[in-house]
């Protein structure tokens, strides 16, 4: 049977906000992984736990609290008001803002694991031949991590596919706006047409499956070239 125009519309929407979530998860999160891949303390360790507070939170409980973040009775939401005349809650922008909280332990923590192990007696010699920071990381640990930065930008992708909870909390059920796959398969379900439920969710679990296919595949080749 093919896709209908509701359902090409959200898998758009749904690539959308993941190719979003995406790149702005890497350009954050990289910064933010080598910060605390080279610090050491109370600070680094409580920022390491915010960052993984969505591994174990509720994902509603997180929505919530972003809804009343975001709401336009909210200061970020009167701000962004004035600033685009369009309300935050229930928007694209609302799903990008939480998609990013939600899926950023699935960027940091492998590039945090990568940086880590960076030899240090590398960058110390970089910085010996007078290599600036920017340089050493550019010319030593983008090379040396150039698979993690791949395999994180896969799990952030994937997972902001996945999302439901926090994506229906603030982004509710608007055709075109913030109806993803994920919240179009709840509505089939919930009005048992479960054919179409069926044809959705047989999609995103070969999605998913071909994509972490391809991440131990290619591990495994990396694997087997060091050997």
């Amino acid at each position: 049977m093919p896709l209908s125009p509701a359902e090409l519309d959200a898998i758009y929407l749904t690539l959308a906000l993941a190719g979003t979530t995406t790149l702005i998860l890497i350009l954050l999160g990289t910064p933010l992984a080598w910060w605390l891949s080279r610090r050491s303390g109370n600070l680094p360790a409580l920022v390491e736990a915010l960052v993984a507070m969505p591994l174990i939170l509720p994902p509603t409980v997180l929505g919530f609290y972003l809804l009343l973040m975001l709401a336009p009775d909210s200061a970020i939401g009167r701000l962004w008001q004035q600033l685009t005349g369009n309300q935050l809650a229930f928007s694209f922008s609302a799903l990008v803002i939480g998609s990013v909280i939600y899926s950023l332990p699935f960027v940091v923590q492998p590039l945090q694991a990568a940086f880590t192990r960076v030899p240090a007696s590398l960058l110390q010699a970089a910085a010996t031949l007078g290599a600036p920071p920017l340089d050493q990381f550019r010319s030593i640990v983008l090379p040396l991590c150039r698979r993690s930065f791949l395999v994180a930008a896969c799990l952030g992708f994937a997972h902001t596919v996945g999302e439901f909870g926090v994506i229906l909390m603030i982004g509710g059920n608007i055709p075109g706006e913030t109806r993803v796959v994920s919240v179009a398969l709840y509505d089939y379900v919930e009005s048992l047409q479960f054919a179409e439920a069926h044809r959705l969710a047989v999609g995103l679990v070969l999605f998913s499956l071909a994509l972490l296919f391809l991440l131990y595949r290619g591990n495994g080749r990396v694997r087997a070239v060091a050997s």
